[in-house]
C-alpha cells in the first residue's frame, strides 16, 4: 500500500478497496472508507504514519463490510475520530444484522453474517458540509444499497464508492450486487453530470477523467439494461425466483458459489424482478407451494 497523489490536498490508498484521502494543514486527514478489516486498517494506519498523517474524520460511502471494516480499527487507535455516513447506512453500520436479514429474509446462519458493529457520529447532509475548516461536497448515488453517497473533495476529486463498477468488476461479475435497478440507473446518469475532474472507483486500479467516467457510466447503464433483458427473455416461461436465478447463472456461466455470494445473486435478483414487476412487465402466480413470476 501506498500514499497516492492525486491533486492538490486529495490522495487515495491503493487496495482491494480503494481509501480516499484528503489532508487538512495541522496533518490531520479524513478518509473515505476503511477497507475491510482490522488487518487492512492496519496497514492502512502505517501508510498514513509513515507519511506524518493523523486521521481525525472517516466518510462511510456505504455500509457494506469491505468499505467499513476498518472503522473500529482507526477510531480506537485515533480517539475522537469523527465517523460520518448517510442516515440510512448509519442504521445499517450501527445495527449489522440488517443487511444479513436483507438477503436471508429473516435472523441468518452465522456464516452469513461477517460485519461487526460500528459507531456512526454525525450524519450528513446531502450537498456541502463543513468538516474541520474544509468544504466537502456529498452526493447521492443510491442503487448499490439503500443511500450509498458519494464525496467531492474541494480539489474537485469525486470518490464514487460502488455506484459505478470498472470494466473488470463488470466482467468478474455478471450479476453485480445492486439494491435498486431504478436507483443505480439514476445515479450513473447523474455520474455523467458530476462537477469533477478526477474521479475514484472503490473497486478499480485505475483513475478516471471526466470523459472516461461517462464512458464507463453508459457501459454501466448498457450492462444493466442488458440483464433486464437477459431475465424477461427468461421470464417467458414461468419461473421461481431461484430457478430464475439458476437459468441465469448457466446464461452466463457463472460457477457455483459460496453462501454468502449466492445470496448476494438472489438479491439482485429480487432487485430485478422488483424493476419489470414496476415497469408493468411481469405477472405472477402461486401454484403448490411455489411463487412463480413470468412476462406479461
Amino acid at each position: 500500500m501506498e500514499l497516492i497523489k492525486l491533486r492538490g490536498n486529495t490522495y487515495y490508498i491503493s487496495n482491494n478497496t480503494n481509501v480516499g484521502v484528503f489532508t487538512y494543514k495541522n496533518k490531520n486527514c479524513l478518509l473515505v472508507d476503511t477497507g475491510s478489516s482490522n488487518t487492512v486498517a492496519r496497514k492502512i494506519d502505517e501508510v498514513l504514519k509513515s507519511n506524518r498523517l493523523h486521521p481525525k474524520y472517516i466518510i462511510n460511502t456505504h455500509n457494506h463490510p469491505d468499505h467499513c471494516g476498518g472503522n473500529i480499527y482507526i477510531t480506537a487507535t485515533y480517539p475522537g475520530c469523527i465517523t460520518y455516513a448517510s442516515r440510512k447506512e448509519k442504521l445499517y453500520i450501527e445495527n449489522v444484522e440488517l443487511l444479513a436479514t436483507n438477503l436471508f429474509g429473516s435472523i441468518t446462519p452465522k456464516g452469513l453474517n461477517r460485519a461487526k458493529v460500528a459507531k456512526v457520529d454525525d450524519i450528513l447532509q446531502y450537498g456541502v458540509n463543513k468538516i474541520g475548516d474544509e468544504k466537502i461536497k456529498i452526493i447521492p448515488l443510491k442503487g448499490h444499497t439503500i443511500e450509498q453517497i458519494g464525496v467531492i473533495t474541494p480539489d474537485k476529486v469525486c470518490f464514487l464508492g460502488d455506484s459505478i463498477f470498472s470494466t473488470c468488476i463488470l466482467k468478474k461479475y455478471s450479476i453485480p450486487y445492486l439494491y435498486s435497478i431504478e436507483d443505480s440507473l439514476k445515479s450513473l446518469e447523474y455520474i455523467k453530470e458530476i462537477d469533477a475532474d478526477i474521479f475514484v472507483l472503490s473497486h478499480s486500479e485505475a483513475i478516471y477523467s471526466k470523459e472516461e467516467i461517462v464512458n464507463l457510466a453508459d457501459k454501466n447503464i448498457r450492462a444493466i439494461n442488458g440483464l433486464l433483458e437477459e431475465y424477461l427473455t427468461i421470464l417467458e416461461q414461468p419461473q421461481t425466483r431461484e430457478d430464475l436465478l439458476q437459468n441465469m447463472m448457466i446464461l452466463n456461466e457463472i460457477p457455483d458459489p459460496e453462501q454468502v455470494q449466492y445470496f448476494l445473486y438472489l438479491a439482485s435478483t429480487s432487485a430485478f424482478i422488483a424493476c419489470l414487476c414496476d415497469k408493468g412487465y411481469l405477472e405472477y402466480y402461486s401454484e403448490n407451494g411455489k411463487l412463480y413470476y413470468y412476462k406479461r
